[in-house]
């Protein structure tokens, strides 16, 4: 039994540490539209299945994750090297002057 519960113990803690890497590197895109899906995806995606139990179905879902967080970190680099202007609802507030 303490082997089922370490077993569990060591998915749940590859399956978390998976969502935070995926959301990281999301959150590296450039382009806001690419940024908010990637995120978005993750998310839904990590949700859709937070219910699987069986070890199997589970193992093969963290491999795909693993394979789309190899895809991601690609894309981002690439994404970094080129810069886009910031799309209205990006951008900052606006500070508001006064004249003298």
């Amino acid at each position: 039994m303490s082997s089922a519960v370490s077993t569990s113990t060591h998915t749940s803690q590859a399956v978390l540490s998976l969502y935070r890497s995926l959301l990281r590197t999301s959150r590296k895109f450039e382009a806001y539209n690419f940024r908010e899906y990637a995120v978005r995806r993750t998310r839904d995606g990590f949700r859709m299945h937070k219910d699987e139990t069986d070890p199997r179905m589970i193992e093969m879902l963290l491999k795909q994750g693993e394979e789309q967080l190899a895809v991601l970190q690609r894309q981002t680099a690439i994404s970094q090297m080129y810069k886009f202007d910031k799309v209205v609802v990006e951008a900052g507030p606006k500070k508001h002057v006064v004249p003298l």
